[in-house]
């Protein structure tokens, strides 16, 4: 029984996984086809008036007249099972298969010969139920009780659903008249196209049928995806229905590619987007439609600049062309307290790849990293990316034009304040900030602060570098520049007592231990 049941299990994955490797329509609509909202009967709605010369009236359609005169009269009939309306006092009338408009016209005239001198009222006042079948491929085939106002909508979204595979372009719905009828159900979903969404008729059969055919629009529409395949489709229909051409789609070469007789060689037709809408150009089975985008269209060109200059912001750049002399001009030029040497320009698009050596020894702890792996992780921490090379002070202030670099779209210009301080930070009496002095050395700052703290590790004091981020020992220093950090580590405090007399205590008792043993052997061999 276990092997059975394991068989069918293992079977009905492989059906399942059959099923699914087929290409699927992918237009966003089909998610209907995950909803779980059930209902077993519809409630009355209306969406607005009744079309009087498109709803059909029928069994338990229910009549109001009213006959105005010396007397009002007033009737609230219904409709009998055979189709007939039985008035009072005037008799029956026949309105099998007839219109809301033909039926009051029927009605009227009966009525006239019967009343003379008054005024009529005649309206629809209650809507039959009436009985449906939806069937195919859809999850739970049934018949469905529905009002007469329904239209196909209302049926497929109070029925258990459709299926992944449901066709929702060739629903075909079969009435009791012998009338056969297709519908787009995406025409109405997409275009509000009303023609493609019917009013429901008393025993009308609803078809949805299983996806076997299907063509593909790709490119710049509003929505590309795997569309199912229609008899007597145009190429400017399913364009149309792909939601139409963006605005940056090439429409003087939309590509239709087509399989050939044999049904394996594929070709390729050109068509202008003019052409396409004045002509029928009919589509089949398996084509493909590709519109193609505008090259280098509405694409903005333009850079930021962010600082101390006279009016930072978004600049416009002219491609290939545009400096950076010329925009630092046209932003009014620096600020007095701009700071040329922290100066920077930063290319956002500059292509990312991930190191993967660096990633390697992200992973190692650092007591394992050899001194080449370490100085490598070092300088690839301190990497800026997309970071370009340039000198603002010689360019601005020598006017050395090697330096003026060609701007790209996306640039991002940054002019920080100058750092006329130098900072000290860990082990000195007052860490901070103090103001830059020419000439002065590292000691002299140290000295400026208050000196060394009572924990500070003298002979270990470095220079991290303002542009660089490089830590440089004081001694390798001969000239601090503002922005400069100064730090002083910290020497780590000494073992405490009690550690210092419990680690004795156990080593001597291990010692105390190998002697005892040692004796008591050389005790034991005499």
């Amino acid at each position: 029984m276990y092997k059975i049941n394991l068989f069918l299990i293992v079977f009905s994955l492989f059906i399942t996984s059959y099923i699914f490797a087929q290409i699927l329509p992918s237009y966003p609509e089909r998610s209907v086809t995950d909803s779980t909202y059930i209902q077993t009967s519809v409630t009355q709605v209306s969406e607005g008036a009744i079309e009087p010369d498109f709803y059909i009236v029928g069994p338990g359609d229910k009549i109001f007249i009213s006959i105005s005169g010396i007397e009002e009269a007033v009737y609230n009939l219904m409709i009998n099972q055979e189709g007939y309306l039985y008035i009072p006092k005037v008799g029956g009338v026949d309105l099998r298969n007839k219109t809301l408009a033909e039926a009051k016209s029927i009605i009227l005239t009966r009525l006239q010969k019967s009343y003379k001198n008054v005024e009529y009222f005649i309206s629809l006042s209650d809507f039959r139920k009436i009985r449906v079948s939806l069937v195919g491929d859809v999850k739970k085939p049934s018949t469905y009780i529905v009002t007469s106002n329904s239209r196909l909508i209302d049926l497929l979204k109070m029925s258990y659903g459709l299926t992944v595979t449901s066709d929702f372009r060739n629903i075909k719905i079969n009435s009791k008249d012998g009338s056969k009828n297709n519908y787009d159900y995406l025409s109405f979903l997409r275009l509000g196209d009303f023609s493609q969404n019917p009013f429901l008729k008393d025993g009308d059969v609803i078809i949805i049928d299983r996806i076997n055919k299907m063509i593909t629009i790709n490119g710049l529409v509003k929505y590309p995806a795997h569309y199912e395949f229609k008899e007597n489709e145009t190429l400017a229909s399913i364009i149309n229905l792909a939601g139409g051409l963006l605005f940056n789609a090439r429409k003087d070469s939309i590509e239709l590619i087509r399989f050939a007789e044999d049904s394996k060689t594929q070709f390729s037709k050109y068509y202008t987007y003019d052409y396409i809408q004045n002509n029928l150009i009919p589509l089949f089975n398996g084509d493909q439609v590709l519109v193609r985008e505008l090259p280098e269209f509405f694409i903005p060109q333009y850079v930021t600049i962010n600082g101390k200059v006279r009016y930072p912001g978004f600049y416009k750049i002219i491609k290939d062309k545009t400096k950076l002399t010329e925009i630092i001009k046209e932003a009014g030029g620096f600020l007095e307290d701009a700071s040329l040497a922290d100066a920077t320009l930063s290319r956002t698009d500059v292509e990312t790849k991930k190191d993967p050596e660096f990633e390697r020894i992200k992973l190692i702890p650092r007591a394992d990293m050899t001194d080449d792996e370490y100085d490598y992780y070092k300088s690839k921490s301190r990497q800026r990316s997309g970071k370009v090379v340039t000198d603002f002070e010689k360019l601005f202030k020598e006017n050395i034009l090697s330096e003026d670099i060609i701007l790209r779209t996306g640039d991002e210009i940054n002019v920080p304040e100058k750092k006329n301080y130098i900072t000290l930070i860990g082990q000195v009496v007052n860490p901070g900030n103090i103001i830059y002095q020419p000439g002065l050395k590292v000691e002299d700052y140290i000295q400026l602060a208050g000196g060394f703290s009572w924990r500070a590790l003298e002979n270990d004091v470095r220079v991290v570098k303002v542009n660089t981020g490089e830590w440089i020992d004081s001694d390798d220093i001969d000239q601090l520049e503002p922005g400069d950090t100064i730090w002083i580590l910290e020497n780590p405090p000494g073992p405490k007592f009690w550690s210092v007399f419990t680690t004795s205590l156990s080593v001597l008792g291990q010692v105390a231990a190998v002697i005892a043993a040692t004796v008591a052997v050389i005790i034991a061999t005499r």
